[in-house]
């Protein structure tokens, strides 16, 4: 089952079918079979995946048994724990919570996007575990943990100075280069965020968590869903409305980031305050004013380059268009951040505010950007 499984998942119009398949041999335990099982230090394809599985029992004893002095953080796929093997290398276990179906989505998903990709702006997926109910992702441990940790962090923020979020800001772009046109697959990442971004010793980006990514066609540049996922704040109009998205659904929740970096300000939205009172209606205020610079994170003092941070900020403007026409791809954001000067550019126009469409999209809790979106209901 999961060979077959495996070259349906190779045909990007069959990937959805191979995942039910998949998502059915686990429920029936049928991945944990003695062949594969990675003993620690010996390098084994766990069979149909292509990475490799490990025991259940390294990954506990690696982790203390899961202990709590040894976790991390939790997500709506579950909790994730620090881990050490006895080699030495320390790992990121994500433990998928008996309870989440969704998860459970999430983590074949994962599993098939991450392990076939690799670039140094991608975090690396070391293997996996699957035993009965416990479903575990073990990842390379970056760290500096995520990026939201120090940008919204009124004291680590200072460790951010300008080329470091310079370098920060062309990593995840070159990191979405690869998804979107250099890998073999052409991927979506659909849930760009502060907290998916994880920092290694050298505070270099690698984008994490593709529990929600979706693969499509080469030829493909537009595909809709009735199940829309993602963060409020990072969320592109289109997709948050029609469920359409494509890469430059990608590039809007990039220039997003882009513009929480250059302000350490989340993009917060808040249903009894106006459109210019989040972060892209402030800075396209402010852009509009010529007074774009007070948008600065003060954290960053006096050390920044003023006509380098300007082409910065025009070009998160540039991604946050209301139209994705309007948006330029990730490869000419590249090259856009790559220019001395910005004579060039377009001019950016209004960015999208979500005028027409905040008030479908609020719970009893406001004012933050950090809940997750199913089919507009948070998690």
């Amino acid at each position: 089952m999961f060979i077959s499984a495996y070259m349906l998942w190779k045909s990007t119009k069959k990937h959805r079918e191979a995942r039910k398949m998949l998502k059915e041999a686990v429920m029936l335990g049928k991945a944990s079979n003695p062949h594969a099982i990675l003993l620690e230090n010996d390098v084994t394809d766990a069979e149909g995946f292509g990475l490799p599985s490990f025991s259940f029992d390294i990954i506990a004893a690696a982790t203390n048994n899961f202990h709590e002095n040894n976790k991390l953080g939790e997500g709506g796929y579950g909790p994730v724990f620090k881990g050490k093997l006895s080699n030495g290398q320390e790992i990121a276990v994500k433990r998928l919570s008996k309870q989440s179906m969704q998860g459970l989505d999430e983590f074949m998903n994962e599993v098939f996007i991450i392990s076939k990709i690799q670039h140094r702006n991608l975090v690396r997926l070391l293997g996996c575990c699957i035993d009965g109910e416990e479903k575990l992702l073990i990842y390379e441990f970056l760290t500096n943990k995520s990026l939201d940790a120090f940008l919204f962090d009124s004291t680590k923020c200072a460790q951010l100075d300008w080329r470091k979020r310079y370098n920060i800001i062309i990593g995840i772009a070159r990191g979405l280069v690869y998804l979107h046109r250099d890998s073999r697959l052409k991927i979506i990442h659909r849930d760009m965020k502060a907290s998916n971004i994880l920092l290694d010793e050298q505070f270099n980006p690698k984008i994490s968590d593709f529990g929600m990514a979706q693969i499509i066609g080469e030829d493909q540049n537009l595909e809709k869903t009735t199940r829309v996922v993602g963060t409020i704040g990072y969320m592109a109009p289109e997709y948050m409305v029609e469920g359409q998205y494509s890469e430059k659904t990608d590039v809007f929740s990039f220039g997003v980031l882009l513009l929480e970096i250059m302000s350490g300000q989340r993009n917060k939205f808040n249903k009894d305050r106006g459109d210019d009172k989040n972060l892209l209606g402030t800075v396209w205020r402010l852009w509009v004013e010529n007074e774009v610079l007070e948008v600065i994170d003060p954290s960053l003092g006096e050390s920044w380059p003023p006509s380098d941070v300007l082409k910065c900020i025009k070009v998160g403007l540039l991604c946050v268009q209301e139209f994705p026409e309007d948006r330029p791809t990730m490869a000419a954001v590249i090259s856009m951040l790559s220019t001395k000067d910005d004579i060039d550019f377009p001019s950016p126009k209004r960015s999208a505010l979500f005028r027409h469409t905040q008030s479908s999209l609020y719970t009893e809790e406001t004012s933050i950007n950090a809940l997750t979106l199913t089919k507009l209901q948070c998690r």
